[in-house]
């Protein structure tokens, strides 16, 4: 499943002072010029968090992001990437804390919506994150609502919804037909329905797209078998075991035997 964690730019508007009389012009260009330096400082320290997270250096991330948010708490993108950091670590409460408190800041915010979803599903609240897809998928700025589907999508699959979860899946692929997570998924639906040579269909087109991966391969395998191609289960069968030895997928062909 995918997550949307990459933090959108914000453009910073120029402040606009209408002249109406010196003493008022003076005092409101010195408040919007406080304003704006603040955003700025966010801005820059949320983007240094960021980097830093992407490095790996996370003490340093938390410095900088709480530094952003010390300069504007109402800064959104700040919240997001604190948000994935403390995911991250473990700190599920903070993560949601965060993820939540992006999303009253933008409350019509797609990649909001879709960060916070995508967070409640991963802890099983399938219910409630399917609230925030569907909020996602609304927001008509929102640039890439095949995401939120393909998100919610694989989110109605692990609550069991195998029918409602195909049709979000396939609302997907006709935003975005080269969306490779919803192919895989789907390949996954229509093999559970026993439709063995579409969902080989969709395999091959995620194949053609993405990077091999154990569930994806442990997939293929299966749907193989269930065609009768022995050869070709083989060959998923020998790049998990080779290229994935340490998977959860390769672990459980070894027990079987």
């Amino acid at each position: 499943m995918r997550l949307e964690h990459g933090v959108r730019a914000i453009a910073l508007m120029a402040a606009i002072a209408l002249l109406a009389g010196c003493g008022a012009n003076a005092g409101g260009v010195k408040k919007e010029d406080a304003a704006t330096k603040r955003e700025e400082a966010a801005r820059v320290h949320t983007d240094l968090g960021q980097q830093y997270l992407r490095q790996g250096k996370l003490e340093l991330a938390l410095e900088k992001l709480n530094k952003a948010l010390s300069y504007d708490s109402g800064y959104v993108d700040a919240h997001t990437v604190i948000a994935v950091l403390y995911e991250h670590i473990g700190d599920s409460a903070k993560a949601e804390q965060h993820y939540r408190r992006a999303t009253q800041l933008r409350p019509k915010g797609g990649a909001e919506l879709n960060n916070y979803g995508t967070f409640l599903c991963k802890v099983g609240r399938y219910d409630e994150a399917q609230g925030y897809f569907e909020r996602a998928i609304a927001d008509p700025f929102y640039q890439t609502p095949a995401l939120a589907l393909t998100n919610g999508g694989t989110c109605l699959l692990k609550a069991g919804k195998r029918d409602e979860a195909e049709q979000m899946l396939r609302l997907a692929l006709e935003r975005q037909p080269n969306d490779a997570e919803a192919l895989l998924q789907l390949a996954g639906v229509l093999y559970a329905k026993g439709e063995y040579f579409n969902a080989r269909a969709f395999m091959q087109r995620f194949e053609a797209l993405a990077e091999t991966r154990p569930d994806a391969l442990l997939l293929g395998r299966n749907i193989e078998l269930r065609l009768g191609n022995g050869r070709a289960a083989g060959d998923y069968t020998r790049k998990l075991l080779q290229g994935f030895p340490e998977s959860q997928e390769a672990r459980s062909l070894n027990a079987q035997g």
